[in-house]
């Protein structure tokens, strides 16, 4: 159990639980639930990161995985889709999107009339480039109080356990 100075609402859920239901195994909520939790406050915390460039969250996904492959910063829709893990209809929505915002450009790909292919614009790479570099700046701020040991610590466990749900 916690210590006093280091107890969180999940502690209190944990135990909730744990008296309620005795024959239940809670410990995975003390995982879980800090994850999720976890996961608001960094969505927000990005969102309003994006917010101050005019882009929501999932143009900034789409635009940086663009941006991480280099010049000319093209992908296939389908490539697209992996990336970002979202369905065919979704990617194909947001590629619309973001070719009315003038964030990307549709190319077709000149030996297959079934593939598109999705180029970064300038705008597009100037955004996510602005965008990423206030993020940065933001996670590097709330990671500020943990030391380098610690924070590799974690990246380990992180890495660990997303390898875990992904091959699952």
């Amino acid at each position: 159990m916690a210590n006093r100075e280091s107890r969180d609402e999940v502690d209190g859920i944990v135990e909730a639980w744990g008296r309620e239901r005795r024959d239940f195994d809670v410990e995975p909520l003390s995982v879980f639930s800090r994850m999720v939790r976890l996961n608001y406050h960094i969505e927000r915390m990005r969102k309003q990161a994006f917010a101050r460039h005019n882009i929501e969250s999932w143009e900034f996904e789409m635009l940086a995985a663009l941006r991480r492959q280099g010049a000319p910063y093209r992908l296939t829709a389908g490539r697209l889709m992996q990336e970002t893990l979202v369905s065919s209809g979704t990617v194909t929505n947001r590629i619309d999107r973001m070719v009315a915002h003038g964030y990307a450009r549709r190319l077709p790909d000149p030996s297959d009339r079934r593939v598109v292919h999705v180029e970064a614009t300038p705008a597009g790479l100037a955004v996510v480039d602005a965008a990423m570099k206030d993020l940065l700046e933001v996670e590097g701020e709330q990671l500020a109080g943990f030391d380098v040991e610690s924070r590799k610590a974690l990246a380990n466990y992180l890495r660990e356990m997303l390898a875990h749900f992904e091959k699952n």
